[in-house]
């Protein structure tokens, strides 16, 4: 009885330790595909996951792409209507300076046109006048006589274009005598054949009675400016006389 009990005891146990690594087997094996199948699951995901991520990358691209394409394309746009407005105001300025020199060859030629004419008649009026200057110095008086005698008197001058003429026409003299005076009237100046002084050709600071000395008479300083050179003297000093026959 022992010993087959004995032996009973020993072949249950190896049974048991027969069967116990299969079941344990079977039971890494499952948990080994469970394990499996959520790895795959999560790589699936991540996966997906990252195509997502991918799609929404590529479409944020494209649209930067887009709006940095239209944006270029309005630069261009703009740049070329800026260029247009240029060459249009480029060709504008380019008309209005040729008009400009056109306006101001035309008033060139009219002005010149107009001294012409002016000068014409200027010596088509002096041919009837005859201008001579005193051979010797006399005093004021004395230099309106000399012209009288001679048929004339001293030069009146009324007029810009007549001042300009006879300063040109004396270049040759220093210091003349002309017949205006305030002989008669200080401060009144008339013209030898009595009319009043309407416009002078002054020199700067002229007519002064420089020195309190009484400067009557007038005198062109014809070495100085050609327009503004008349200046007021003591009639007794020495000058030659402008004589207009």
């Amino acid at each position: 009885m022992e010993l087959e009990e004995i032996y009973e005891n020993v072949k249950h146990r190896d049974v048991q330790n027969t069967t116990r690594p299969q079941s344990h087997r079977q039971d890494e094996g499952k948990d080994l595909k469970h394990r499996g199948s959520r790895c795959l699951a999560l790589i699936t995901v991540s996966l997906a996951l990252i195509c997502v991520l991918l799609l929404v990358f590529i479409i944020l691209q494209q649209t930067t792409i887009t709006e940095e394409r239209d944006l270029i394309k309005s630069y261009k746009i703009t740049v070329e209507e800026f260029n247009q407005t240029i060459n249009s105001l480029q060709e504008k300025y380019t008309d209005i300076k040729i008009e400009k020199d056109q306006l101001q060859n035309n008033f060139s030629s009219l002005s010149q046109k107009k001294l012409e004419l002016e000068s014409g008649q200027l010596k088509k009026e002096y041919k009837q006048v005859c201008y001579f200057i005193s051979n010797e110095l006399k005093s004021w008086s004395d230099s309106r006589q000399y012209c009288r005698d001679h048929g004339a008197d001293l030069v009146i001058i009324n007029t810009e274009e007549k001042q300009r003429f006879i300063s040109s026409y004396m270049k040759d003299v220093d210091r003349a005598w002309i017949g205006l005076s305030d002989r008669e009237q200080e401060g009144n100046m008339k013209w030898v054949n009595n009319s009043t002084l309407k416009k002078g050709f002054w020199m700067e600071g002229e007519p002064n009675n420089y020195g309190g000395v009484d400067e009557d008479c007038i005198e062109m300083r014809l070495s100085k400016d050609t327009l503004n050179n008349w200046n007021d003297l003591p009639c007794s000093i020495q000058r030659k006389g402008i004589c207009e026959k």
